[in-house]
């Protein structure tokens, strides 16, 4: 299981102090192969082209049109791209900027303050710097903070950061609005599949489902030609809420061939379909590779809170989406045996959902 991965492989490295000690050429380890580097993919005119944003407060119109056209709108982005911006999604803007800035401030806290969270690889809880525990794995340039918030039992508040003095209790408060939304998705996610509305929420384990938050600082970088904030992958959970930097656009989404940079809207999330979702979809709903680019002028905070399964729950492709057409393409795997994978070997592309896929 998760536990027996104790500790790191080597001694881990604060990628904020590298950036702070002024370097100008990166080390090796975050150093990315030739045809991994963004600076050498060339540009395609899909590029400019942008995710779809949805107006969420159109799911409430009084005019059943507007409704159903709004589900319908989420539906294709689900099939056709795996990823959206949600606008009018509920969540107080104010209570965003205030998280997001006391995340900033975690930040720019003394390393001896932040060492305080250090975490480990046996649950990933706390301050880090890496994925995945291969010695001699390439790295990325980002640190991160890593929290659970459900289900209640696991959540542990005194591992959240005290300082900034706000920061608990506006992670609470975030987290709790955040799960709202991802709620609300979930039931529109069901019947878009044709499936009953809790179905997907049933299946993620009801109230004990999962939840998490990962804030991600992307330290400025000396060759943000050379480096990723976070390489190429698809995310393991269900569902990812993402609250991006405006200032500083970094996010790319694959395409085809092309990596397409999002250019976030003020106050939006960007919502990812995830594994857990295309596994129960039988891959009508799918996950889609994403990685992150740096800058060497400004640096990036982004809060990505993954909506999952509860660890035990068995996750399969839903019985109403099978027939003699169309197969289980994938075999039942709790989320904790999954999740292990990404928590071993670190981002892989799409390696793990692909490697699952029965031959047809």
């Amino acid at each position: 299981m998760i536990n027996c991965l104790r500790g790191w492989p080597e001694p881990i490295v604060r990628v904020q102090h590298l950036s702070d000690s002024g370097i100008r050429v990166i080390p090796d380890r975050y150093v990315k192969q030739p045809s991994e580097r963004p600076g050498l993919i060339p540009d395609s005119i899909e590029t400019e082209i942008n995710i779809p944003v949805i107006d969420m407060s159109d799911l409430h119109s009084l005019d059943p049109t507007l409704r159903e056209k709004t589900a319908r709108l989420i539906g294709s982005a689900c099939r056709e791209w795996g990823f959206f911006q949600v606008v009018n999604h509920g969540v107080s803007h104010e209570l965003m900027a205030r998280t997001r800035e006391a995340w900033r401030e975690f930040f720019q806290q003394p390393l001896e303050e932040k060492q305080r969270y250090a975490n480990s690889p046996s649950t990933y809880e706390g301050y880090g710097s890496r994925l995945g525990v291969e010695k001699g794995a390439a790295l990325d340039w980002s640190d991160y903070f890593f929290l659970h918030y459900l289900p209640v039992e696991i959540r542990d508040q005194e591992k959240w950061p005290s300082l900034p003095v706000a920061c608990r209790e506006l992670v609470g408060e975030y987290s709790k609005e955040v799960v709202k939304v991802g709620g609300k998705l979930m039931k529109i996610f069901s019947s878009n599949l044709g499936l009953t509305e809790n179905y997907l929420q049933e299946s993620f384990g009801g109230e004990e489902m999962g939840a998490c938050l990962r804030v991600n600082y992307y330290p400025k970088c000396p060759q943000p030609d050379l480096a990723l904030g976070l390489s190429p992958h698809s995310d393991p959970g269900g569902m990812t809420l993402l609250f991006p930097d405006e200032n500083v656009s970094g996010l790319q989404v694959r395409r085809g061939d092309n990596w397409i940079t999002v250019n976030p809207i003020p106050n939006a999330f960007i919502v990812n379909i995830g594994d857990q979702l295309q596994v129960l979809s039988n891959a009508n709903y799918k996950s889609v590779e994403h990685r992150v680019l740096v800058n060497s002028a400004k640096e990036r905070v982004s809060l990505a809170f993954f909506y999952n399964p509860g660890g035990d729950m068995l996750i399969k492709p839903a019985e109403q989406l099978v027939e003699e057409e169309a197969p289980p393409l994938y075999p039942a795997m709790t989320y904790n045996e999954y999740r292990l994978f990404i928590r071993t070997r670190g981002p892989c592309g799409k390696a793990q959902v692909e490697s699952l896929k029965s031959p047809t």
